[in-house]
């Protein structure tokens, strides 16, 4: 703190402290007119209610006269009057390093014995499990939700079932949440309007949903020779490059009709971020651990 500020704080303090101390001091011993009945004189509702006028009772002036010592005792030993540090030297950034080292003393074992599994066996156990829990809530559930059923306004995935766009073992759960994912659906419109809605019908007798079966017909050279490139001849996707399995009914931006052809005609544009930045490589660790368990319950119990 510069000596202006820490002038300027001081002043701040003094003044407010001391008018609020000399109220106190004066309050009790202020004389104000009163009438001989012990009201003030000040009246509402005709007469009926009037002032009345009662020292401050002894039980005031000791809580106010504590409270008035504990705030010069606090700005004795603690920071608060313009640049003084305090007699007990306390920071906060002191506190927080303390808490950190006393948190890292009792977390570093329990991040020694995680690095003896794999992510699938991690996913059975508890304490790794709660870990992973709190960091997917603070990081992931903004996108996924906090019970991890996805967004498909977001195009964020359900974590809970087998349907995995990258591939769901541990080391596949490890790489997306470390570098992240981005994936790119073209647009078909230049195809016209006409093969967009045959191309859907096509993807929902993929899935064994009600469909055209005349339109359906006409889409799957089309399919073939344009989405199989991705999606593969079988319509099965591709995780190598995160093309959906279209034949599973399971659906990232909605499997309605008008939802498919929406997809077809303008494409979709997906980006999951990298968050090696913001966790280490432990806590990628315990939330892929974490998020491998949400499709895989019982799996501590098998194991």
């Amino acid at each position: 703190m510069t000596t202006g500020w820490s002038i300027w704080v001081m002043f701040l303090v003094v003044l407010n402290m001391g008018i609020t101390f000399f109220l106190f001091l004066w309050a009790p011993h202020a004389k104000v007119p009163s009438r001989g009945d012990g009201t003030t004189g000040h009246a509402w509702a005709g007469g009926a209610i009037r002032e009345g006028l009662r020292p401050l009772p002894r039980w005031w002036i000791v809580l106010s006269g504590a409270m008035f010592l504990g705030a010069f005792g606090y700005l004795w030993l603690y920071p608060g009057f313009g640049a003084h540090k305090g007699k007990l030297g306390w920071t906060a950034h002191g506190q927080l390093a303390r808490e950190v080292a006393a948190n890292d003393a009792r977390l570093d074992p329990l991040l020694d014995r995680f690095r003896m599994y794999s992510v699938e066996q991690l996913a059975g156990d508890g304490e790794a499990l709660q870990m992973g829990k709190r960091l997917f809530e603070d990081n992931c559930a903004a996108c996924h939700g906090r019970a991890a059923h996805g967004n498909q306004a977001l195009g964020a995935p359900d974590l809970t079932d087998h349907d995995w766009l990258y591939g769901g073992t541990g080391k596949d759960i490890v790489t997306s949440i470390t570098h992240g994912r981005g994936g790119v659906m073209p647009s078909w419109s230049a195809l016209g309007d006409t093969t967009v809605k045959d191309l859907a019908q096509y993807v929902l007798s993929l899935s064994g949903r009600p469909h055209d079966d005349l339109m359906a017909a006409v889409a799957e050279p089309i399919f073939k020779s344009t989405c199989a490139a991705c999606h593969g001849a079988d319509g099965k996707g591709n995780q190598g490059i995160g093309a959906p399995n279209l034949t599973d009914g399971i659906w990232l931006h909605g499997g309605s009709l008008e939802a498919i052809e929406t997809t077809i005609r303008g494409g979709r544009q997906g980006h999951m971020p990298n968050w090696d930045r913001r966790l280490d490589a432990d806590d990628i660790r315990v939330t892929a651990a974490y998020v491998y368990s949400l499709s895989h319950p019982g799996h501590g119990d098998a194991d």
